[in-house]
């Protein structure tokens, strides 16, 4: 397990349904029964709500401190926008946030970066478009915030009441009924009393549909030397320097390697000639690659095979039939989405163009 600074990179991927059923043990708390009964939960009192103050910047937002939040039930989504975890959480938090903002939530995302090009302003803008956020976002680039909470995940949801102190946590995805059913109560003790107790119908689409956990055994697989594992292109990896890399034919599921002419970093690996390829053996429904280009503005083409074929039916919103698609912005790209039977199936990434940088494969 490698640790950057004060946040830990590997910490986003594990937290399945498992690990959240334990910690909601913990607490005392049985989920979708009680939720449903409208009996109470046991909310401690874990402390009380930092300051946002650090911040680089607000969208959608003045400024927003405990003061000016004083009266609100507030939930705080620690997020990064490329984090396939992080995406999949959102429809919930934009549905929670339109529902309930009369009652008096106010839900506030707080933008983290794990990678750099995650702490552009303008990346930002564009992904608090593209995935329709209306509610309040705050920039943290500096990790003010997350250190101020302690925090050490992404998704990872913090539930203030109405007198600012911090009720419940949720750290990674799922236990959605739950967590609405928490906010229905703090908005109760704030003297909500006309609370609709029905929960939201949410059906997430395209790169945000749940993962399909039961066939999921493909982990989450960094290309930079800072935490690559399972690199299987001969002579293993040059850090920091060109280098022509070559792939074998078969690869062990959930090893990957490079072809071509790179350069690899310590967060991620680039091209420096045409017809780079990477390919990976994964197990999973998707497959996603954070990736783009190198140089702002640039568009470079891509191919995408599955067992040295075009994925026809089961390409992602990324790409084409044929697996045809272009890196034009610095995000997350879903490339595959098989539908049944999932089985060990060989991916490979042809670019057309220089520039390419990648970064992590993520599954769902």
């Amino acid at each position: 397990m490698t640790t950057f600074g004060t946040i830990n990179y590997t910490r986003r991927h594990f937290l399945g349904t498992a690990a959240m059923i334990v910690g909601a043990a913990q607490l005392g708390l049985t989920g979708c029964a009680k939720a449903q009964s409208g009996a109470p939960f046991r909310l401690p009192v874990e402390g009380e709500m930092p300051s946002l103050g650090g911040a680089t910047e607000w969208l959608n937002s003045e400024p927003l401190t405990p003061a000016s939040l004083c009266g609100k039930v507030v939930l705080v989504d620690f997020w990064t926008y490329s984090c396939i975890n992080s995406i999949r959480t959102l429809p919930y938090l934009r549905a929670w946030a339109e529902r309930y903002k009369k009652e008096g939530l106010v839900v506030v995302g707080v933008q983290a970066p794990e990678f750099t090009f995650e702490k552009n302003i303008d990346n930002v803008r564009w992904a608090v478009k593209d995935r329709r956020l209306d509610y309040p976002i705050v920039i943290d680039n500096d990790h003010a915030i997350w250190n101020a909470f302690n925090n050490e995940y992404w998704p990872a949801l913090y539930f203030v009441d109405a007198k600012g102190r911090i009720r419940h946590h949720q750290f990674g995805e799922g236990e959605y009924e739950q967590s609405e059913a928490i906010l229905q109560q703090l908005l109760i003790e704030a003297g909500e009393g006309g609370i609709d107790r029905r929960l939201v119908a949410v059906e997430p689409r395209g790169i945000e549909v749940a993962a399909d956990w039961n066939s999921l055994k493909s982990p989450e697989t960094y290309v930079g030397y800072g935490q690559a594992e399972n690199f299987s292109s001969p002579g293993g990896l040059r850090q920091d320097k060109s280098h022509i890399y070559t792939a074998p034919a078969h690869l062990s599921v959930n090893h990957c390697a490079l072809s071509g002419d790179w350069t690899v970093g310590k967060q991620s690996a680039i091209l420096n000639e045409t017809n780079g390829r990477i390919v990976y053996r994964f197990h999973a429904r998707d497959l996603h690659l954070v990736m783009g280009p190198a140089t702002r503005g640039r568009a470079i083409r891509f191919r995408v095979s599955i067992d040295g074929q075009p994925p026809h039916a089961v390409h992602g919103v990324d790409a084409d039939d044929q697996g045809s698609g272009t890196v034009i912005e610095q995000r997350l790209y879903q490339l595959i989405r098989q539908t049944e039977p999932i089985a060990d199936r060989q991916f490979e990434l042809e670019f057309l163009d220089p520039g390419a940088e990648v970064f992590v494969f993520t599954f769902g």
